[in-house]
C-alpha cells in the first residue's frame, strides 16, 4: 500500500514539477529548445522540444536501476511515477492536443476539448514571454465551459 501512495504522490507531483519546468526552463533559460515547438509546424517528425522527453525520463531510469538494486525500494516507485506522468504527458499533449497521431480527433469529452483550449491559449504567445496555461493534466476550470 505504501508504495502505491509513493507511486501515486510522485504523479500528482510530476504535475508541479511539468509546470514549474514549463514556465521557468522551457520558457526560461531552455527556450532554444522549446522554441521550435511553439512555431508553425512542418513535416518534421521530431522536434528540438522532444529533448524534454529525454531530460524527464533519465531521473525516472536512474530511480528504477537504484530502486531495483535496493530490492524494488522506493525509489523504484518513485521512478515509476515519473514514468506514468511521462506516458500521461504523452498522450494527452502530443496526440490529444497536437494530433500527431489522429487519435481522438473529434472528440466531444469536456475535459479532452478544455485541455485542447487551454493549450492553445497557452500557444497563443509565439516567443516565450507573456506565457498562460503552463501546466498539463489540471487546467483552470475556465477552459472547461462550452
Amino acid at each position: 500500500m505504501m508504495f502505491f501512495l509513493i507511486f501515486i504522490v510522485t504523479f500528482l507531483i510530476m504535475e508541479c514539477v511539468t509546470w514549474c519546468t514549463h514556465k521557468y526552463l522551457m520558457h526560461g533559460l531552455m527556450w532554444y529548445f522549446h522554441l521550435d515547438h511553439h512555431q508553425p509546424k512542418y513535416a518534421a517528425v521530431f522536434e528540438r522540444n522532444d529533448v524534454f522527453f529525454v531530460i524527464f525520463a533519465t531521473p525516472s531510469i536512474l530511480l528504477f536501476y537504484f530502486g531495483s538494486e535496493a530490492g524494488f525500494d522506493y525509489k523504484f516507485y518513485i521512478g515509476l511515477g515519473i514514468l506514468a506522468y511521462g506516458l500521461a504527458y504523452f498522450f494527452v499533449h502530443d496526440i490529444i492536443i497536437h494530433q500527431r497521431f489522429k487519435w481522438f480527433k473529434n472528440t466531444k469529452n469536456k475535459y479532452l476539448i478544455g485541455l485542447r483550449k487551454a493549450h492553445k491559449m497557452h500557444h497563443k504567445h509565439l516567443g516565450k514571454e507573456d506565457g498562460e496555461c503552463f501546466g498539463m493534466l489540471f487546467v483552470p476550470f475556465k477552459y472547461f465551459k462550452i
